[in-house]
C-alpha cells in the first residue's frame, strides 16, 4: 500500500487538522503500536515545518524509551524526572516550552533544539508515551500548535499502543 500525503493548510490549526485526518487514516486497521508510531512521526516531520525532531517516547512502565522518530540520534532512556519530556510524562500534561535552555532539568540531546512542544500519550487510563517536537527556532510552537498535536495524539491515541 502507499501513501500520497499533501498537506495544503498554511495555518498551524488547518495543519494539524489534515495531520490528524491523514494519521487516523495511517493508524486504521493497524495494531502494532511501533509501526503506527513510525507512520505518524513520519506524517508530522513531512506534515508541520521548521522541525528537527519529530517522534515518540514510550512508556516502559518505568521509564521513557526512545521510540520511532525522525531527526538526528536522540537519547535512549527518560527518566520521568528529567526533561521536558519527563515532565509531560509524569503530569500527564502537555509542555509547551519556548526556551529549552531556560527549562531546569532539560536534557540537551540536541544542541540545535531551541523550543519543544510535547504531548503525553494516555490510551484509556494508561501511559503509553509522549509525542515530542523540537524545533531549532526559539518560540516555535503557538497555542494553535499545542492544540492540533493534542488534537491528533488523543484521536489515535488507541492505535499507538502495544
Amino acid at each position: 500500500m502507499s501513501y500520497a500525503l499533501s498537506f495544503t493548510a498554511t495555518d498551524p490549526a488547518g495543519l494539524w487538522t489534515e495531520a490528524a485526518d491523514a494519521a487516523a487514516a495511517l493508524v486504521a486497521g493497524e495494531r502494532d503500536g511501533i509501526a503506527n508510531m513510525a507512520n505518524v512521526a513520519a506524517l508530522i516531520w513531512q506534515a508541520i515545518p521548521d522541525l528537527n525532531w519529530a517522534g515518540f517516547y514510550r512508556f516502559d512502565g518505568t521509564e521513557l524509551v526512545l521510540g520511532p522518530f525522525q531527526g538526528k540520534a536522540a537519547c535512549i532512556r527518560i527518566p520521568l524526572d528529567k526533561g521536558v519530556c519527563g515532565a509531560a510524562a509524569r503530569m500527564r500534561a502537555t509542555q509547551r516550552v519556548d526556551d529549552v535552555h531556560a527549562f531546569p532539568g532539560h536534557i540537551a540531546c540536541d544542541a540545535d533544539s531551541r523550543s519543544e512542544l510535547v504531548v503525553p500519550v494516555v490510551a484509556g487510563d494508561r501511559l503509553v508515551g509522549v509525542l515530542d517536537l523540537d524545533s531549532p527556532l526559539p518560540g516555535r510552537f503557538s497555542a494553535a500548535d499545542q492544540v492540533g498535536a493534542e488534537a491528533l495524539v488523543a484521536r489515535i491515541a488507541g492505535a499507538l499502543a502495544d
